[in-house]
């Protein structure tokens, strides 16, 4: 088990000049931008960092390349240069024209290849190549995206980028990261997107038919706030080979209860169990596995392709600590299973209507939130300088969060991405490498 600390590295990086606006370079439409109530529930911003080698170009163009093809990009993609406001529903809504992306340039003192591997995050080092808003109180006093090139001492350039989650899912910015590489290497899209999420929208009246567990409050009766409260967070990094994940999954079906699992199954029922029992949760604490299903093809029917948004809807899983880490791995692997069948279309509708009538979000006490890249193609986008040599998270969003990347040459292993407080992730470690 190959395990990563995530300590700072230092990095001196300079910003050149001051933020600059970047708008559509046409006329794009004005007024107010619906956004559904699947965006509604995760408007964090994410910030990412692609590395780009130099070759024999050199980056001395990059960043107006970058900038050129952005303004282009912007054209039928233009809520993104919109601006959130809080409509008469008291939702989020984009507000069109709006300011535009901000725009940074910078410099760095040192060669690219100092930065380490991107896909263990560290905000403290790895933030200096995202621009990030000084003092924003909110996501509302935020550009919906920002973009930051920075140069290196060996001709290399990371782009990095700050985006809303509300105005798209992973598999959306892929999409939008990959346009606008086309478009800055002169080509058409492949794909325009499809603008319209009130496809989505609640139905008239809302019909609620199904309990909706995701949103359930627990009680934390293990104290695990007063860990977080108390003790440093520690990052770390766990790397899954093909080995280890086969391992997982025959180590879910040896029972007999099932007769397969998927990898994303398996690596999840065994990272909740371990998490669970790091935190020293009580046997009757209750606890949450929250974790994303996309529902593009599930919808009746499904989503358009291109579609611009969030077309994913949370699912969970929810049971015991006791009964969690007392039964096999096959326990929590089928009650992922039973998580993943249930989302259907009037199971993802209903969650819309909920959230219609309710204004409630997912509650993240005793609860793990899985987020999974492993299938997002981030390492495609070409700007003209190949594809990057890297591409990762700067940060995990809340401290519930576990992210599992793709790694490797062949994008086979996964890394597994976590922070917990110092105590718990001695524990967690432990449990790494006793059990695969």
């Amino acid at each position: 088990m190959a395990i990563a600390d995530m300590s700072s590295i230092k990095l001196n990086v300079k910003q050149q000049g001051e933020p600059t606006r970047v708008l559509p370079a046409e006329e794009t439409e004005k007024g107010l931008y619906f956004l559904s109530n699947l965006d509604q529930n995760i408007a964090v911003p994410v910030r990412t960092v692609y590395c780009f080698k130099s070759g024999s170009r050199g980056n001395e163009d990059a960043a107006q390349v970058i900038k050129e093809s952005l303004s282009k990009i912007l054209v039928p993609y233009y809520p993104m240069a919109g601006t959130l406001r809080i409509s008469s529903e008291e939702k989020l809504i984009v507000d069109n024209p709006g300011e535009g992306a901000v725009f940074v340039e910078a410099e760095a003192d040192f060669d690219i290849e100092e930065i380490g591997d991107l896909t263990k995050p560290d905000p403290d080092a790895l933030g200096k190549l995202v621009y990030y808003v000084p003092g924003a109180p909110s996501i509302l006093e935020m550009p919906l995206m920002t973009v930051q090139v920075t140069k290196f001492k060996c001709g290399g350039f990371t782009l990095g980028l700050c985006m809303i989650h509300c105005m798209k899912d992973g598999l959306c910015a892929m999409e939008f990261v990959n346009a606008w590489s086309q478009i800055a290497r002169g080509l058409n899209l492949k794909t325009p997107p499809f603008l319209d999420r009130t496809i989505i929208k609640a139905r008239d009246p809302p019909k609620i038919e199904f309990q909706h567990t995701e949103f359930a409050e627990i009680e934390d009766i293990s104290n695990t706030k007063k860990l977080y409260e108390e003790e440093n967070m520690l990052y770390r990094s766990f790397c899954f080979d093909t080995e280890k994940l086969d391992m997982l999954k025959k180590k879910a079906t040896e029972d007999g209860v099932l007769e397969k699992c998927s990898t994303f199954e398996a690596l999840s029922g065994f990272v909740w169990r371990a998490r669970t029992a790091a935190l020293g949760m009580q046997p009757d604490q209750q606890t949450k596995l929250l974790f994303a299903v996309d529902g593009r093809k599930r919808f009746v029917p499904p989503i358009p392709k291109g579609y611009f948004g969030n077309a994913i809807v949370l699912t969970n899983s929810l049971c015991n600590a006791g009964e969690l880490l007392k039964n096999p791995l096959s326990f929590s692997v089928g009650l992922i299973r039973e998580a993943i069948d249930m989302v259907t279309d009037s199971y993802m509708r209903s969650a819309i209507d909920y959230f219609e009538v309710t204004r409630a979000r997912p509650s993240l006490t005793a609860t793990l939130l899985i987020t999974t890249w492993t299938k997002l193609s981030f390492h495609t986008a070409d700007f003209g300088w190949g594809e990057p040599l890297c591409s990762g998270p700067v940060t995990l969003p809340e401290k519930e969060v576990i992210l599992f990347l793709s790694h490797g040459q062949e994008r086979k292993s996964v890394n597994v991405l976590l922070g917990l407080p110092s105590s718990a992730m001695v524990i967690f470690e432990a449990l790494m490498m006793m059990q695969v």
